[in-house]
């Protein structure tokens, strides 16, 4: 190969391009080999330096550090009592177990009075669905001029299934995010009940329609919470990006899909102000939200500050910024614990804090990542210590993030909804099923009793409580 003495790359002139040319046909070749050299290494830097796309508020998994080994082995102590599953409440069949000669030498046993009791709890194979025929008596009523029914409770009017097994499915979907073709298999092959795939979305839908009334009233009770917290994450309908939205306290959780990632879907949930507090990421649609108190989510700030370590290049005067705002974060979290500090302490600390960070602000810095971080700063004085005011608000958004992250796992078995009509099922018995779970009861007897009742007496029962520890 020949040697240029030309440089490549973007300064390269035309001049210099046809003293290249007239060098020969190798000449050329070797150029542009030395182009596509060039590009191809530039295109791994940029790869290397770039941002992954992952929310601000996760760390990307092969950032994480590798999990050392554990220096104890895993598991209780010597001697710390066992667990295991308690006796159960029933017998439903007896088995006796005796050998008739010895499994080692085949010779005759001397019989002895000793036993040993052991239970399983098992399925049956042979489960089989129950069949019921109801033969329904209609009468002619002389006062109301018509023919009159009673109504059957076991299930939709018009439908072949039972409540049971409708609720079952819209569990096993909704709450626990299997897809359609796998609780087709369960009810086939494990239950005996021959389903199809198309027999269960509509009825969904019917179900949705009936608890829509419980899902109105989980988003005024989460509108008269105390503390509460919001996220969001994408979501497809019908191959096209919205987002699903959590607002979740620790007795309820509502969600809500929408097409907006903005402040209008915010203020479809948010229609009068918000009297309590509300935690969330530093995500600017919820500034337009009227609220009393918030309170920002701190690990979201420190794990901004990572990535402007790692992908943003800052300047100089960069460390001295961050060392300052991590101590004045850290310290506030460490006041929050203290339980041993009297009141006048306390405040005394607490308002030390506020001087702090309002001398952090009035600073002038010159690095371009620190005048960002501190626009932010300026437009949330009152909300990144509002947990030492508050003992019942953390300073993390961390159980919006682990409520909404089972919507995740659905999102990625499921591929979400295909319809606008599928997505406000998704949202209504996702919710419900969450709540249930949250508030201590049994979600499919919980919803098939209240299913029961509606279909009797045409109203629909109040949404369960949470159970308490006197029941």
């Amino acid at each position: 190969m020949p040697t240029l003495h030309i440089p490549l790359g973007p300064t390269l002139t035309a001049e210099q391009a046809e003293r290249i040319y007239k060098q020969g046909r190798e000449a050329v070749v070797f150029a542009l080999l030395e182009l596509a050299k060039m590009l191809a290494e530039k295109s791994e830097t940029a790869s290397a330096n770039a941002a992954p796309t992952t929310p601000s508020g996760m760390k990307p998994p092969y950032e994480k550090p590798t999990v050392k080994s554990r220096r104890k082995r895993p598991g209780c102590k010597n001697g710390h009592p066992g667990s295991r599953r308690p006796p159960p409440e029933r017998i439903d069949r007896q088995e006796e177990h005796r050998l008739k000669r010895c499994p080692d030498c085949g010779g005759l046993l001397k019989r002895c009075h000793r036993t040993r009791t052991r239970y399983i709890e098992d399925i049956p194979a042979d489960i089989q669905p129950v069949v019921t025929e109801h033969t329904i008596h209609r009468d002619w009523c002389p006062r109301c001029k018509k023919s009159v029914e009673p109504v059957v409770p076991d299930a939709l009017p018009g439908s072949t299934l039972g409540n049971r097994v409708l609720v079952l499915a819209a569990w096993l979907h909704y709450a626990l995010g299997n897809t359609l073709s796998q609780i087709v298999e369960v009810f086939n092959y494990h239950l005996q009940m021959k389903l199809t795939p198309g027999a269960l979305p509509q009825q969904w839908r019917r179900l949705r329609t009936i608890l829509e009334p419980w899902y109105e009233e989980l988003r005024g009770q989460a509108l008269r919470s105390a503390v509460l917290h919001a996220d969001e994450t994408s979501w497809r309908v019908n191959g096209k990006t919205h987002w699903l939205w959590c607002f979740a306290t620790e007795e309820l959780t509502y969600f809500m899909i929408d097409r907006c990632r903005g402040s209008p879907a915010l203020l479809k949930f948010f229609t009068e102000e918000f009297r309590g507090t509300l935690v969330t990421d530093f995500w600017g649609a919820y500034n337009k939200v009227v609220c009393a108190r918030r309170q920002m989510c701190l690990v979201h700030l420190l794990r901004d500050f990572l990535t402007v370590e790692k992908y943003k290049r800052p300047g100089p005067r960069w460390p001295a910024f961050a060392k300052k705002v991590r101590r004045l974060i850290h310290d506030a979290m460490r006041l929050s614990k203290r339980a041993d500090l009297s009141a006048e302490e306390y405040a005394s600390r607490r308002s030390r804090l506020d001087e702090r960070l309002q001398d952090l602000i009035e600073t002038p810095w010159e690095d371009s990542q620190a005048k960002r971080l501190i626009k932010r700063f300026r437009r949330h004085r009152r909300d990144l210590f509002t947990f030492l005011d508050q003992p019942d608000v953390p300073f993390d958004n961390n159980h919006g993030e682990r409520t909404i992250r089972p919507a995740v796992i659905i999102r990625k078995n499921s591929y979400c909804n295909r319809s606008p009509n599928g997505a406000r099922s998704q949202a209504v018995l996702m919710s419900i099923y969450r709540t249930l779970k949250q508030r201590g009861h049994d979600p499919i007897t919980t919803v098939t009793n209240a299913l029961t009742k509606y279909l009797t007496t045409g109203k629909l029962p109040p949404l369960p409580p949470k159970i308490t520890a006197n029941g």
